[in-house]
């Protein structure tokens, strides 16, 4: 891992970090990451800050930076999807700062992190970006405040500038080319919050013979003298040291410089109030080719740790365990009562999570009582069951460099069924019996919720498809992805990405008794990791591994049978630690229920599809004078069919035209639709007038005691003379281009939707076309907008229609549909649309 480090005041050191490779290949930009990351957090007083840099394929958002609690605590978040749910991912997407006051809008915006994440904080995230080009986000986390006020004003501008200047860093040393490529492969810098020293050392360089003495500033402060003051003289520093230090110290110094061996020596400073502190000097002899003048010399340094040395001897005089936590989780210090009670050695301690070494320590809900502490920044205290029956009380107490916390036996009865990790109050253990949730690691628990929501959405195969691309690739750092579904006891690819196309055709309609590791995987019922090619290839001897070097075989299985199976690759060697393992398990049962649910789906719609096109026109008549083209568009949500119709019929030297439309989306709606077709196809057959058609098509619907109303728009056309005469029915008006390409809405006169009124009349509207006219009629589903009135959609149908009309008829059509697409691409309507172009001989 790659750490950096700042000083006292929080700027960057000057040392680069180092890495497998030698001193760091990016200095200049991890230099910005950490000048970025540190003054976040002190500018908005939080306890965590990190930045998130996009991965190459912008798939991911990858931590670069962190400041205060490190990523490893927040496991599985190191890497998030763009797309996913996440306040960072949702401020990179929308350019947009996400602030997040407390847990109450947390809960609010973003359900699925609180469930993942119990825990009280609030937190910001902004768009790291410069001009058009966004780079990433940095995001802050610090612990609620009591009137559940966020950032201040002040404080979310000047989060932005930090965001705002290390855009600007990062697009200067990408037009240098100096800005490297980031990915998931790329270790973090880790940068401890900034913080006051808590030790003081001074150097010096002492000559026993003359009694000159040469110190630092650190070393004049350290015994009260002001730089500048300071003589140069020993005996002047003698001065402020206890009178009674004075003959053991000089003997100790004397014998070292004779026997040259290192000085280790305690000696009490005066304080000028009538006490005093203990101070540790340190020196030893410096090498030299002259034996004479390195003999009389002592370099070293003076170690002042105020009150620590104190506190710590205090602390370890105490019967209950004392101990302090990295951010990391890691023990850094542990008196010897805490070695008694948790009956391990301090060697065995030191530098590892508790919950790492002892095994009745390693159920989840103790670490996840460690993170909410660290989260939260708030104290938390909770039982531990220690084997076979005696139980001990933690307590955590967080802060900006770590966690202080100690231990210690109960010593009153705990209430029978209490749980491990039972929260502690003042007043003693608790009085429920109910014990806290063992929660998973986070990462996990986010990933399965997150994905889980996204299958929910996902209707067809297709969908479910690119559901999991885009949320498993991102979350597990693969390349590729292929799912397979089952069918007639084979697999077929339903879909792929990354792969190549002779490594995927080795699979394709593969029975499910062939000996490969999908198929193995499928038949088993357990989930096949390969972490490498030669892992693969002694299983499956002969097996063609393309340019993947490890592997993910998932079983589909849902209603306890096979439905397909999932795999996933990476390009790099991927190690798939157990709790991994235990997450895309789970995933691979949310695919395989999310697929067959979709496969059901898809040939539900595809019946729905074929009876409703079964009741349109397959082809539309070739009519001398006219062009005519149509289109019909299914909505995009929703598996029913709907009621929308158009229908071109020849009538001797005319021609109807017309569209309708059945209100619902279902299959009454499309028997309606196919009842009024053939009642119109009828009556313009046995010659009657558009009026008289469309009312006895009205009549006619009562008769059949309709429970839908319906509306229509029904032109019949005289290509000869270029006579229409239209009638509306509770229709949208149609559209007219005219040859030299303006647009107008014709607002003919209408009558009632059909099926309100038996005795209702329909006027009729007759005009005259000029030759190249096109005359549009459409459905509401061509239109429709949310939060806008009907006459603005039309009037923006008729701007379309006269900017895309220069082109032929087909194409002005699917132009249309796309201008309708792009307006809702969620729409719920059907659309059908009819467009006539006149175009007599000449």
């Amino acid at each position: 891992m790659i750490e950096g480090s700042v000083s006292a005041n929080g700027m960057a050191s000057s040392s680069y970090p180092l890495s497998a490779a030698g001193v760091g290949a990016a200095p200049e930009r991890d230099d910005a990451l950490v000048r970025a990351v540190v003054h976040a957090v002190e500018v908005t007083g939080a306890h965590t800050g990190s930045v998130f840099l996009l991965s190459g394929d912008h798939r991911s958002l990858v931590v670069a930076a962190s400041c205060g609690t490190p990523p490893s605590l927040l496991s599985g978040w190191r890497r998030i999807p763009v797309n996913s749910r996440m306040p960072v991912a949702e401020a990179c997407r929308s350019g947009r700062m996400v602030h997040l006051a407390g847990a109450e809008e947390t809960m609010r915006r973003f359900p699925q992190l609180s469930i993942a994440l119990p825990y009280p904080f609030g937190s910001a995230s902004v768009p790291v970006r410069a001009g058009e080009r966004t780079f990433g986000a940095i995001a802050v986390v610090w612990t609620p405040r009591p009137d559940g006020t966020g950032l201040s004003r002040a404080q979310r501008g000047q989060l932005r500038s930090a965001a705002d200047r290390l855009g600007t860093a990062l697009a200067g040393l990408r037009a240098r080319g100096t800005l490297g490529e980031y990915d998931e492969r790329t270790a973090p810098v880790l940068v401890p919050l900034p913080s006051a020293p808590a030790i003081r050392v001074g150097l010096f360089d002492w000559n026993l013979d003359t009694g000159a003495l040469t110190a630092d500033d650190e070393l004049c402060a350290i015994f009260g003298i002001a730089p500048r003051a300071f003589d140069g003289r020993a005996a002047t520093l003698a001065a402020y040291i206890e009178p009674a230090d004075l003959p053991g110290f000089g003997s100790a110094a004397r014998a070292a410089v004779e026997e040259g061996h290192l000085l280790a020596h305690r000696l009490r400073i005066l304080d000028g109030r009538g006490g005093h502190r203990v101070v540790e000097l340190w020196g030893r002899v410096p090498e030299s080719p002259d034996d004479s003048e390195a003999s009389c010399h002592l370099v070293g340094a003076v170690l002042d740790s105020g009150s620590g040395m104190a506190a710590v001897a205090a602390i370890e005089r105490l019967a209950d365990g004392f101990f302090a936590l990295s951010p990391d989780g890691r023990l850094a210090y542990a008196n010897h009562s805490l070695e008694d009670l948790l009956r391990v050695r301090q060697d065995e301690l030191l530098g590892r999570r508790p919950w790492d070494i002892l095994p009745w320590l390693a159920d989840p809900v103790y670490e996840d009582r460690y993170r909410a502490a660290a989260v939260s920044q708030q104290p938390v205290s909770f039982l531990v069951r220690r084997p076979p029956d005696e139980w001990l009380v933690f307590s955590l107490h967080p802060g900006a460099q770590g966690m202080t916390g100690w231990a210690s036996r109960v010593r009153q009865p705990v209430p029978a069924g209490t749980g491990p990790g039972a929260p502690v109050t003042e007043e003693g253990p608790p009085i429920s019996s109910a014990p806290p949730p063992a929660a998973p690691r986070v990462g996990s628990l986010y990933r399965v919720l997150t994905l889980g929501s996204a299958l929910t959405a996902a209707a067809t195969a297709d969908e479910v498809f690119d559901a999991v691309a885009e949320q498993l690739l991102p979350a597990f750092g693969g390349q590729k992805l292929a799912i397979a579904v089952v069918e007639e006891q084979r697999l077929h690819l339903l879909a792929q990405r990354g792969y190549s196309k002779r490594f995927l055709a080795r699979f394709e309609g593969t029975p499910l008794h062939a000996r490969l590791p999908v198929t193995d995987a499928l038949t088993s019922g357990v989930p096949l990791f390969v972490e490498s090619r030669e892992q693969l290839r002694e299983s499956y001897p002969g097996l063609m591994v393309g340019h993947t070097n490890s592997w993910a075989f998932l079983p589909l299985i849902a209603s306890n049978h096979p439905v397909g199976a999932c795999i996933l690759g990476f390009d790099d060697i991927h190690r798939f630690p157990d709790e991994e393992r235990g997450v895309l398990t789970a995933l691979g049962g949310l695919i395989g229920q999310a697929l067959e649910r979709a496969r059901l789906y898809d040939a539900e719609f595809a019946l729905a599809r074929g009876l409703q096109d079964a009741l349109l026109p397959h082809r539309l008549p070739t009519l001398p004078g006219l062009h005519v083209t149509g289109r019909y568009l299914p909505g995009t949500r929703g598996m029913d069919i709907g009621g929308d119709w158009y229908d071109v019929i020849p009538t001797g030297d005319e021609v109807a035209l017309i569209v309708g439309d059945v209100e619902g989306h279902n299959v009454p709606a499309a028997a309606a639709m196919g009842q009024l077709r053939s009642a119109m196809r009828a009556f313009i057959a046995a010659g009657h007038r558009p009026s008289d058609v469309v009312a006895g098509t009205n009549r006619l619907h009562m008769d059949l005691d309709p429970v839908l109303l319906a509306s229509c728009c029904y032109a019949q056309f005289h290509p000869r003379s270029g006579i229409v005469r239209i009638v509306r029915a509770g229709h949208l008006p149609p559209l007219l281009r005219l040859p030299d390409g303006h647009t107008k809405i014709l607002d003919v006169p209408g009558g009632p939707l059909l099926g309100i009124d038996a005795t209702a009349r329909f006027p009729e509207s007759e005009l005259r076309l000029a030759p190249g006219s096109v005359l549009a009629l459409y459905t509401d589903g061509l239109i429709e907008r949310r939060d806008s009135d009907i006459g603005s959609d039309v009037e923006r149908l008729r701007g379309s229609l006269a900017r895309l009309g220069g082109g032929g008829l087909d194409e002005l059509a699917d132009g249309l549909l796309r201008d309708a697409c792009h307006v809702s691409p969620d729409r719920a309507d059907d659309i059908a649309l009819l467009l006539t172009e006149y175009a007599p001989p000449r």
